[in-house]
């Protein structure tokens, strides 16, 4: 009976990533079968957490939200937890797995700056958020597919997470300018002579695309980082799916600049889908 009730979970887990992120979707029907429910699990959690800023209209609620998924990890969940399919199917994944909670947290912990419009002041801080974030979550996935294997491939998950971090920002650049949001690292504003407030009112179109460009080639150079880490184990690859999307979304945003507002940067899920079994054969970020 608990059986069917973890696999129900986990089954909840992978419809909604098949409804809200079919990018990571794919990567676990990509990844050994007795494995798919844990990553299927820490994949939802993700997209939990990064939708919380969608779903609330003042920071507050969106805190309350974020405690909630605290409270769950440290062991003070209010209510049932059994009531939430993605709360219990985490739990299951972290105790038949040993993850981390601490990684876990300091996720929620990152993910609180989307709730507000404060701007990235440094690049470090930039690597930061990406490094609790995509990194981790890569980190933990590798847990999942080897924990024997994981520790070898820390280097890489760290630097592709940057990478896709930087990938996703720039695909959700125009919606978080209509919303008043910046990723893009006041240092790199500067560099290009814009400040937070020029770089959301979107005149200065030649600098605006430095400064795209800059942000895009940051991500490249940390793509490029990742492939020198070293091979990645096998075991451990499908953890790295996400993460071999990157690249053309970061290549088309330093071609287009500013023009990444006027036409959108993601290629079709056909296409998507392809690179990714492609990587997954060569096992090649």
């Amino acid at each position: 009976m608990a059986d069917a009730k973890i696999a129900t979970n986990q089954d909840v887990c992978l419809a909604m990533l098949r409804d809200n992120d079919r990018d990571r979707y794919l990567a676990c029907l990509l990844s050994p079968e007795e494995k798919r429910g844990a990553l299927a699990a820490l994949y939802a959690f993700n997209a939990e957490l990064a939708r919380i800023r969608d779903l609330v209209h003042e920071p507050l609620p969106g805190e309350v939200r974020m405690q909630y998924w605290r409270d769950l990890l440290e062991g003070g969940a209010h209510g049932s937890t059994a009531a939430n399919p993605v709360a219990a199917a985490l739990l299951t994944a972290i105790e038949t797995h040993r993850l981390p909670r601490r990684t876990l947290l300091n996720m929620i912990d990152a993910r609180t700056f989307d709730l507000y419009d404060d701007p990235m002041e440094t690049r470090v801080s930039l690597e930061g958020y990406a490094g609790e974030t995509a990194s981790a979550l890569i980190q933990l996935a590798s847990l999942v597919l080897s924990p024997e294997a994981a520790p070898r491939s820390a280097d890489a998950a760290g630097y592709a997470g940057v990478a896709q971090a930087i990938a996703g920002l720039l695909l959700l650049m125009p919606l978080h300018r209509r919303r008043g949001q910046i990723y893009i690292p006041l240092q790199i504003l500067a560099a290009t002579g814009l400040d937070r407030d020029a770089f959301l009112a979107g005149e200065d179109r030649p600098r605006i695309s430095a400064a795209i460009e800059a942000f895009a080639g940051l991500g490249l150079e940390h793509l490029a980082k990742a492939r020198g880490a070293g091979a990645i184990a096998p075991a451990v690859f499908p953890a790295f799916l996400p993460a071999t999307l990157a690249e053309p979304v970061l290549l088309k945003a330093q071609r287009r600049g500013v023009l990444l507002f006027d036409r959108p940067l993601q290629s079709p899920q056909w296409r998507r889908q392809l690179r990714m079994a492609l990587a997954a054969g060569r096992r090649k970020i």
